[in-house]
């Protein structure tokens, strides 16, 4: 059965690492994740949390989302939130800028089915061609978003999981409305 894009549940998720090492990759030390039903993102959907970490933050991440070792001490394991993230993220299609990250956090859970994936990095590419940045803070800001955002969620800063995936959320809607593709049948997001 085919599902108008209109009618589509997203989830944006985005996580924040503790920085990338020689010859290591990042871990995840935060997580966010928020809904959009009917292309209205819901508050009482969103959802944070800390993630322990087992090696340190380095600076210059501390220096980028302002998330110490000391933030991390009681935060639960990634491990630890795989029912509150089947439920948060189960059948609904998921939102990320620049999903690479997210997928490879993700890898924690082998087989865990989420998606299908949509990527509005990608997406801002081929339907705002031209652009000086394609920076998640930069296209909400040109795009007029940011107070939208804020008055959702009003602690909202750039880098804070939770802040970046309403973000998307808004810059994804935006996305459908300037393509003109609302009323397209859901599979038309997978072409583009």
């Amino acid at each position: 059965m085919s599902i108008l894009i209109r009618d589509l549940p997203f989830a944006a998720l985005d996580f924040e690492s503790a920085g990338e090492r020689p010859n290591e990759a990042g871990v995840p030390i935060q997580i966010g994740i928020a809904w959009m039903q009917n292309q209205t993102p819901d508050p009482n959907s969103f959802f944070r949390s800390y993630l322990r970490a087992e090696r340190r933050v380095t600076w210059a991440a501390q220096q980028v989302h302002g998330i110490s070792s000391a933030d991390l001490k009681n935060a639960p394991e990634l491990h630890s939130l795989w029912p509150e993230l089947k439920t948060r993220l189960g059948n609904r299609w998921i939102v990320a800028h620049g999903s690479g990250t997210e997928k490879r956090f993700l890898r924690a859970f082998p087989l865990h089915g989420f998606g299908p994936w949509v990527d509005t990095l990608t997406l801002s590419r081929k339907i705002l061609p031209g652009r000086s940045s394609y920076a998640l803070s930069d296209l909400v800001t040109e795009l007029g978003l940011i107070d939208e955002a804020r008055g959702l969620l009003p602690d909202f800063r750039w880098h804070e999981a939770l802040s970046d995936s309403l973000a998307s959320l808004l810059l994804l809607r935006k996305l459908i409305d300037l393509s003109g593709i609302n009323d397209h049948l859901a599979e038309i997001l997978m072409t583009l």
